[in-house]
């Protein structure tokens, strides 16, 4: 009787956590494809993204009264709309990745700085913490980029100062706390020096909640570099932008909607799948979840 009931019992749950959604499946598959875009795009752009072609200013795409030359047609300049959506996808997830990494790295290395010093070295990180998390960011960057130009160099830098304090705050306090473990303990008997100390074995600890926020915090960056390059301030020509493309795009909505659509929809699917992957990730990886 015992062998029959557990027969017809429900999978157990860590066998049950183990599947992967499909819309998590969905949202790798999708990334991959953005990353191989991104790539690959000197190849399979069928044009240069800024040559012109005046002959077919605005027209529309194949099976849409266009020509199969230009299969999501042509913008105000006759530029291929493919063309420059394939480089605007390298440019945006390079200059998301770089802001993204840069800004991981300056809050992880300030949050192991303050757990390590504590005292003095603490309450002036978590100063400038609370004065980057008080400060309107957007208002910033305008201020700066406005002052400053717009050079794409300092446009990454910019973008890499924004969501540090969230990893200088998690570091800090997970760094805090693994030191207190019995194998930071150990190894500091043992005569490990602090860096040893806090990259061979604090660090991979707390590796996990790191990676979920660094997933979390990069759709934000994509989105806050295609609103940057939306309001003219981001990506200059003739350099071209997810963002940047919307830019231009908005002012011909009503008559050529397919310059902006496209790239609107990669900036949706892109940022939506990064949010999916991240909600996985900290379901699996965060303990007081399981």
């Amino acid at each position: 009787m015992l062998n029959a009931s557990h027969e017809g019992a429900a999978p157990p749950r860590s066998a049950a956590r183990t599947a992967i959604p499909p819309l998590v499946v969905a949202a790798v598959v999708w990334l991959a494809l953005m990353l191989a875009i991104a790539l690959l795009a000197d190849v399979l752009a069928p044009y240069d993204y800024a040559a012109l072609d005046l002959h077919h200013r605005l027209s529309p795409p194949a099976g849409l009264g266009g020509t199969v030359l230009h299969p999501l047609g042509t913008d105000e300049l006759g530029r291929d709309v493919l063309s420059r959506l394939i480089a605007s996808i390298r440019m945006s997830l390079l200059i998301a990745f770089e802001a993204t990494c840069l800004g991981a790295v300056l809050g992880i290395a300030l949050g192991l700085l303050a757990a390590h010093f504590r005292r003095w070295a603490e309450q002036i990180v978590l100063a400038f913490v609370d004065f980057q998390a008080s400060m309107p960011f957007l208002i910033l960057a305008l201020a700066v980029l406005a002052f400053f130009g717009n050079s794409l160099a300092l446009f990454i830098a910019l973008l890499g100062l924004h969501g540090w304090e969230r990893y200088a705050r998690i570091t800090r306090v997970l760094a805090i706390s693994a030191g207190a473990q019995g194998y930071a303990i150990a190894a500091r008997q043992l005569g490990a020096e602090p860096w040893r100390l806090y990259i061979r074995h604090v660090l991979p600890n707390i590796a996990s909640s790191l990676i979920v926020t660094l997933t979390l915090a990069f759709p934000e960056v994509i989105l806050l570099e295609c609103g940057l390059s939306f309001l003219g301030l981001g990506v200059q020509p003739p350099q071209t932008s997810l963002g940047n493309m919307v830019g231009y795009g908005r002012d011909y909505l009503t008559r050529a909607p397919w310059i902006l659509i496209a790239p609107s929809l990669v900036i949706a699917l892109s940022t939506m799948s990064v949010c999916l992957i991240g909600d996985c990730l900290r379901d699996r990886m965060d303990k007081a979840l399981q």
